[in-house]
């Protein structure tokens, strides 16, 4: 089915197509991606995910391709932020009845949350590693190098943290999921990005950026758009922080996986294997690629690469569906597809218009936590993720559909 794009005319300048059909598109969004689009260095057009929603400063669901310049505030500041999903040989019908045993593993395993207080005093956090594993200490190894060659150029990048957050989920919409596919088979899927390091990173060369349009006298209509051109002195040292980050990233989440696949192992009566590694994917992130003729820098903020033929993982909220798909290459999202469902709502409203007993209902039959603390996450804060499926069929099929069992929150 070929889907119908909404084109809105941006006075003289080539438009941005929406894929939305019916799915929301906030005002200011619309505004934002207006205003990017006037800028000189971005290239054909921008493409808007069905799941597009406001973030802080920057609209999350968007492709923006440039040519020798990039706008840090439009990557943000969890960048590589992303999914991983691994199928497992098990079968429903092998899972305990209850699973909050499971759930404990999974948060015993993997530092989650942040703990308030301990803001600066890094042993007191349970969102951080206390004592250091050895895969940790392995893997961070690999980093290290390249890590201290940036810090070299930008000290305040070392005062982070790096090591402690490897391996560690984070916090607001970041989680881990045991899931059932349609066939019941059970799969283990999570969700974080750099952590630490890579907020860091972002918001320093994000200041960076809005410095470099001070110095030449360079009026934008919003400050978050301030850019860093090809040539000028931060724009190499932005681009090799950033592709690092993407990379801690995807490490983060192999080092998650590995110790979730461990916890899970020790909880079952039964031996299992992992067949399947679906995909290890950023969707918050810049990559170098060529469009329309062009080789171009493409920021997908809130979107997942969906090449021809490309896995990658659309989830739902803590209680919908997810989906496993397949890209079908379309050129004019930029080979690109949702991340997600995207809010609809505000953390700060949802916490005022729910309450627990409506988290409890939303989340029947899903072991995790159902508290006032993850109110902000409700299901009913986010987009149904049936209908962004259905505005993007002309950009990836599904493979596969999961739904959760098990979720544990950040």
């Amino acid at each position: 089915m070929k889907i119908n794009y909404e084109t809105f005319a941006i006075e003289n300048h080539t438009p941005i197509k929406a894929w939305i059909n019916g799915v929301p598109f906030e005002d200011e969004a619309k505004t934002q991606l207006t205003n990017i689009s006037k800028l000189d260095f971005i290239h054909s057009h921008i493409a808007v995910m069905p799941d597009v929603h406001m973030g802080k400063g920057a609209t999350i669901g968007s492709v923006i391709p440039s040519v020798n310049a990039v706008i840090p505030a439009a990557v943000g500041v969890d960048i590589g932020c992303g999914m991983v999903a691994v199928k497992t040989s098990l079968n429903a019908r092998q899972l305990p009845d209850n699973l909050f045993s499971v759930r404990s593993a999974f948060e015993s395993a993997i530092p989650h949350g942040r703990t308030p207080s301990a803001r600066g005093r890094r042993n007191r956090d349970k969102g951080a590693w206390h004592d250091i594993p050895q895969l940790v200490t392995d893997e961070w190894e690999k980093l290290e190098t390249r890590f201290n060659k940036i810090c070299e150029k930008h000290p305040a990048i070392k005062k982070s943290n790096h090591i402690i957050h490897l391996g560690t989920m984070g916090t607001g919409n970041h989680f881990l999921e045991l899931c059932l596919d349609e066939l019941n088979d059970v799969w283990i899927m999570l969700h974080s990005g750099s952590r630490g390091v890579g907020n860091r990173i972002g918001n320093y060369f994000i200041e960076l950026a809005k410095k470099d349009m001070q110095i030449h006298n360079l009026n934008l209509p919003d400050k978050d758009l301030a850019y860093l051109k090809e040539g000028t002195q931060y724009f190499a040292d932005y681009v090799e922080a950033v592709e690092w980050a993407q990379e801690f990233a995807r490490i983060n989440r192999e080092i998650m996986m590995t110790n979730a696949i461990q916890a899970l192992q020790k909880e079952m009566k039964v031996a299992f294997r992992c067949d399947e590694l679906a995909v290890n994917c950023h969707h918050n992130y810049i990559s170098r690629e060529h469009h329309f003729g062009k080789d171009c820098f493409v920021t997908r903020k809130g979107a997942v690469s969906a090449k021809k033929g490309e896995l990658g993982i659309i989830p739902g909220s803590m209680g919908a569906r997810s989906y496993i798909v397949r890209g079908l290459g379309n050129p004019d999202s930029f080979h690109s597809c949702s991340h997600g469902a995207g809010r609809v709502m505000s953390r700060t409203k949802a916490k005022k218009q729910f309450t627990i007993e409506d988290q409890i209902q939303a989340t029947y039959g899903v072991e995790c936590r159902k508290d006032a603390s993850v109110i902000d996450e409700i299901p009913m804060a986010y987009k149904d993720i049936d209908k962004v499926m259905q505005a993007q069929q002309d950009l990836v099929e599904i493979v596969h559909t999961l739904k959760q069992v098990v979720c544990v929150k950040g």
